[in-house]
């Protein structure tokens, strides 16, 4: 299965979701069309397990749930594998070609999401929920937006990332002044 995944990300990535067949998926890596249906449902099934794969690989984000560390710690670990998650340039081309195909393919955003940005955004959700960290974060705080605000301070501003962003140090050392920011405005 994983080879399987390999061979469709390299032609989504090479030729677009919507030039890629699941026959010429099927045969690039030596299955049969009905093994990619059972195991995925079809090509934004693929996607699906493409993105999950990926973070899996980055994040050990289940392990969250039950960290006892202190916020700060738990989610400053959490932010930089997210944030390498999301720089390193299988990840950025993916996104690239979501955004590109998108429009045309609502079935390849929705499993995007699903598969992504919603489980991120559910695992924040839990984990915000979490009677031991709540104790850690002002009482005042709007908990139902704290996982998007989480979200956006680890990835930045969206029209400098989708022009000229920075990279490397500069990309993780203004990540850390954002992730600064959020817990000056979260903890007690």
């Amino acid at each position: 299965m994983q080879a399987l995944l390999q061979t469709a990300a390299a032609l989504f990535l090479e030729h677009g979701y919507s030039k890629v067949s699941l026959e010429m998926i099927a045969r690039a890596a030596r299955v049969a069309i009905r093994t990619i249906y059972v195991k995925f449902g079809g090509k934004a099934g693929l996607v699906g397990a493409l993105i999950e794969a990926k973070r899996d690989s980055y994040m050990s984000g289940k392990a969250l749930l039950t960290d006892p560390r202190p916020v700060r710690v738990a989610l400053g670990e959490f932010s930089r594998q997210l944030h390498t998650m999301l720089h390193v340039p299988e990840s950025q081309a993916l996104r690239r070609m979501i955004a590109a195909e998108g429009k045309d393919n609502p079935e390849l955003v929705d499993s995007f999401y699903r598969a992504g940005p919603g489980i991120t955004l559910e695992l924040l959700r839990a984990y915000f929920d979490r009677a031991d960290v709540r104790a850690q974060l002002r009482d005042d705080l709007p908990f139902e937006q704290l996982p998007v605000f989480f979200i956006n301070c680890v990835v930045g501003d969206t029209l400098a990332r989708s022009l000229d962003r920075p990279t490397g140090d500069a990309s993780e050392a203004a990540m850390d002044a954002r992730m600064a920011l959020f817990f000056r405005a979260v903890l007690k």
